[in-house]
């Protein structure tokens, strides 16, 4: 079961996605919890008790904005899918800094929405799963979600994430299957996941901690069309 929260001040507006929501949930094979919030505090307020798998936000609102409370959720180490639904794409590049899977003018098609809402679960499902690899220090299960890239040496591939490496033999084609859906490779000894890419660059992308990785000029536009279609700007 996803816990679905829509927050909008607008009721028409959220009786509109509302609606769109439901006839999604009878075509998809998703089991949802839907919940419907006038205001960014009003969420916040029920946030313990009903923490979104999948938030769909409007921008402008009275009070807080959507941007401020995605900012304040991102602080709070959640990772909702959040898509921004907005009248205003002058607001649009702001949903980058909280790492917003897709925004949607208002008003929203059905196919769009739709659209977006399965590549919402698709994610959840990849967060989910874990790889066990092979290390010196035994067997390890590491969450697929918290993998930054892979990184091949020799006969052995390392595995990063944002707080501990683990190393074991493998090679770059290997760890590629391993990992699927949601990683590109920038480079011959290099994977990299897209959800942790800030820029990418014809020699470099540039991950949200800051850290660079080398782009080969033969898979640029590889990694260019992933990034692009990741967040479903293609």
């Amino acid at each position: 079961m996803l816990n679905l929260a829509l927050c909008d001040d607008n009721p028409q507006e959220r009786e509109y996605i509302k609606k769109l929501v439901l006839q999604w949930q009878t075509g998809s094979e998703a089991k949802i919890s839907l919940r419907e919030f006038s205001s960014a505090e009003e969420l916040l307020f029920s946030y313990p008790d009903f923490p979104p798998d999948i938030l769909l936000l409007d921008i402008e609102m009275s009070g807080m904005n959507g941007v401020e409370l995605a900012k304040t959720l991102r602080a709070r180490s959640d990772f909702s899918q959040i898509i921004f639904i907005t009248g205003y794409p002058e607001f649009i590049a702001d949903g980058y800094d909280v790492s917003a899977l897709h925004y949607l003018l208002k008003p929203a098609r059905p196919e769009k929405l739709f659209e977006v809402l399965d590549r919402a679960t698709a994610n959840i499902s990849r967060a989910q799963r874990a790889v066990i690899l092979k290390t010196a220090d035994g067997i390890q299960r590491v969450s697929v979600e918290k993998i930054l890239y892979a990184e091949a040496f020799s006969h052995t591939v390392s595995f990063v994430c944002a707080d501990q490496s683990y190393e074991t033999r493998s090679t770059i084609s290997e760890a590629r299957n391993l990992l699927g859906d949601g990683f590109v490779q920038c480079h011959r000894s290099y994977l990299v996941g897209l959800k942790y890419v800030k820029t990418v660059g014809n020699k470099e992308v540039i991950l949200d901690n800051g850290l660079r990785l080398p782009v080969s000029r033969k898979l640029y536009r590889e990694v260019k069309t992933a990034y692009l279609k990741y967040y479903g700007v293609l």
